[in-house]
Parts: C-alpha cells; structure tokens; sequence
C-alpha cells in the first residue's frame, strides 16, 4: 500500500502533463469536438424535418 506501482506514476503523469502541457490543445479538440457534435445534430433534425415534410 505505501508503493506506487507503473499505474499510478502513469495517472499522475498523465494528469500533469494534461494540466501543464496540453491544456490548450485538449480545450481545443474538445470545442472542434462540440461544434461537429453540434453540427451532426443540426443536419439530423434538418433531414427528419425533410421526411416529415414529404410524408
């Protein structure tokens, strides 16, 4: 219990470089992320809409 293993040294590393090194890029890629999320939806409803019009 009072070692570390790989695992946790892998966790903490991985939660700093997150933190200090790619905050900006990880932000990045999840707003590009949001907006083809967003988009998707858009163009889901839009195609519904089209059947429901034509039905």
């Amino acid at each position: 219990m009072g070692t570390f293993s790989i695992w946790h040294w892998l966790v903490v590393l991985v939660v700093v470089l997150v933190l200090f090194g790619g905050g900006g890029k990880i932000s990045r890629l999840m707003g590009d992320f949001g907006k083809g999320l967003k988009s998707f939806k858009k163009s889901m409803k839009e195609d519904d809409e089209a059947t429901d019009g034509t039905a």
